[in-house]
C-alpha cells in the first residue's frame, strides 16, 4: 500500500476500493475498512439525530411561542418529517434507533439545548410529552401551551 489511512484518507480510500475491485483481498487493510464501515452507520444515525433534535426544537418553538409560530417553522417541520421519513424508508434498520429510549433521550436533550438557544426561554419540559406517532405525523402541531 501507498497511501495509508491516517496520512491521506482519500488516496487510501480509493486504493482500498481498486484493491477490493481487483480482489487483492490480501492487501486490503482490513480493520481500517472495518472501521469505515461501522462509520457510515453512525453517521447515518447522527443525521437522524439531528434532524429529529431540529424537529422537536420547533415543536417546542411552536408550543411554547404562540406569537411567534409563522409559514417559515412550518416549513422546518415538515422538511424535517419528511427528511426523517426519507431516512426511515431508506434505511429500515433506523427504525429501530428511533424507540431506543437512550437515543431518544440525548435527541430530547439536544432539542431543548437547541429551543434554550434559540428562544432564551428555559420553561421546556424534561421529558418528551408528545407520541413519536405524532411527532412524525404530517399534519400535528402541538397546541399552544400558555401556562409558562
Amino acid at each position: 500500500m501507498t497511501a495509508t489511512y491516517e496520512n491521506d484518507i482519500v488516496a487510501w480510500a480509493k486504493e482500498q476500493a481498486y484493491l477490493l475491485r481487483s480482489g487483492k483481498l490480501s492487501a486490503i487493510d482490513i480493520e481500517h475498512i472495518a472501521e469505515e464501515i461501522e462509520d457510515v452507520g453512525k453517521s447515518e444515525q447522527r443525521e437522524l439525530a439531528n434532524r429529529m433534535a431540529l424537529l422537536l426544537s420547533h415543536l417546542l418553538k411552536w408550543q411554547y411561542q404562540p406569537e411567534r409560530q409563522g409559514s417559515s417553522w412550518q416549513r422546518t417541520i415538515k422538511e424535517q418529517r419528511k427528511a426523517i421519513a426519507r431516512r426511515l424508508k431508506n434505511t429500515p434498520s433506523l427504525k429501530a434507533t428511533v424507540t431506543d429510549s437512550e437515543w431518544f433521550e440525548d435527541v430530547w436533550g439536544d432539542s431543548i439545548s437547541l429551543a434554550i438557544a434559540e428562544t432564551g426561554m428555559d420553561c421546556f419540559p424534561e421529558t418528551c410529552p408528545w407520541l413519536m406517532v405524532n411527532i412524525l405525523s404530517e399534519d400535528w402541531l402541538p397546541s399552544s401551551d400558555n401556562s409558562h
